[in-house]
């Protein structure tokens, strides 16, 4: 388990104080994927260098696993260090070395036998899907060959946890979908704690089970992410959840009448695959216009928005209302 108690982060300039982190305080489980979520500037990235002890909190504590991160003397923190792997936007690859020669590497820093870093950099490279590309080096390799790489690399003192920083920012949409699928099956795999950070929400609804929206150094809002992308509470979420679902939440495919029985059904916890519309038309002597309607899916699974207007008796039309929400469909007047 991680553990941020009321971390704050502060640098003194010319200018005077810049508060990068403000009294921020976060929980991520064993095994979890948790992504951090934030513009440039909202403090995201200095938070992640404080969970390897890359940057020292001003105030507060990081604890990972019992072990006070930010109160571990240089060599507790280089043992500590081993147990937590990186991956950069970048890659930071030796660009004078191979591909095993850079998985290589973290293991002759951690003094592992020749043989046995060996077997365990061909492990990485099967696991990651680079056979055959062995005795590359990072030029002959394209952005998501290399992503892979880093990725290999950062697993070779197989650590408990990864921190993604913008892993997925200098690759295109298809190569990013790659990345984070290998995240995914690594997370299954291996059972690794990820904590990744990005602005882009497509990444946190691909492979996040839960999110922390940050801004000015505050975590303005945390949740799992099908809550968070259903009832977005701070403006610059829904700002970020517009990203996947669009302004309008979905094509308008009729504008109604006008009438005051327009409703918006949220669908959660698998209730967006369920023909929940087509048993309200056969059990309910109602008929009902479909005006907007879309399904995200996530990593917990799909969720759905839809704007309804519901024509008929108004006691019939409360029926319906009541059965819906008796399958946990969530419904507000629109």
């Amino acid at each position: 388990m991680i553990q941020i108690n009321n971390v704050s982060k502060t640098y003194k300039g010319k200018k005077g104080t810049v508060t990068a982190v403000q009294n921020v305080s976060l929980t991520i489980e064993v095994g979890e994927i948790f992504g951090m979520i934030g513009y440039s500037g909202a403090g995201k990235s200095t938070l992640l260098r404080m969970l390897n002890g890359l940057e020292s909190p001003t105030s507060g504590e990081v604890i990972i696993n019992g072990q006070s991160i930010s109160k571990c003397s240089s060599s507790q923190l280089r043992k500590a260090r081993q147990k937590i792997g990186m991956i950069f936007q970048h890659f930071n690859l030796l660009w004078s070395r191979t591909v095993l020669e850079n998985i290589l590497f973290p293991l002759e820093i951690a003094k592992v036998p020749k043989k046995e870093s060996i077997d365990r950099a061909k492990e990485l490279i099967k696991l990651v899907g680079l056979e055959g590309r062995e005795n590359a080096y990072p030029s002959e390799l394209s952005g998501g060959q290399k992503q892979r790489v880093g990725i290999a690399r950062a697993l070779a003192n197989n650590p408990d946890v990864l921190l993604c920083d913008e892993a997925t920012s200098a690759l295109d949409p298809e190569t990013t979908d790659s990345i984070l699928a290998l995240l995914t099956n690594i997370n299954k795999q291996l059972g690794i704690t990820i904590i990744l950070i990005t602005h882009e929400m497509h990444v946190i609804q691909k492979i996040c089970q839960r999110v922390a929206v940050m801004e000015n150094g505050n975590v303005v809002e945390e949740g799992h992410v099908v809550d968070v992308f259903t009832r977005p509470k701070q403006a610059i979420t829904k700002k970020f959840v517009t990203q996947i679902k669009g302004n309008d939440e979905g094509e308008v495919i009729s504008q109604g009448d006008g009438k005051d029985n327009t409703y918006k059904l949220t669908f959660k916890n698998g209730q967006a695959d369920q023909p929940h519309i087509s048993e309200v038309v056969k059990h309910f002597d109602i008929e009902i216009n479909i005006l907007q309607g879309k399904i995200v899916q996530t990593a917990e699974g799909s969720y759905g928005t839809m704007k309804i207007q519901l024509v008929g008796d108004i006691n019939n039309i409360k029926e319906a209302i009541a059965y819906l929400e008796s399958k946990q469909v969530e419904v507000e007047v629109a």
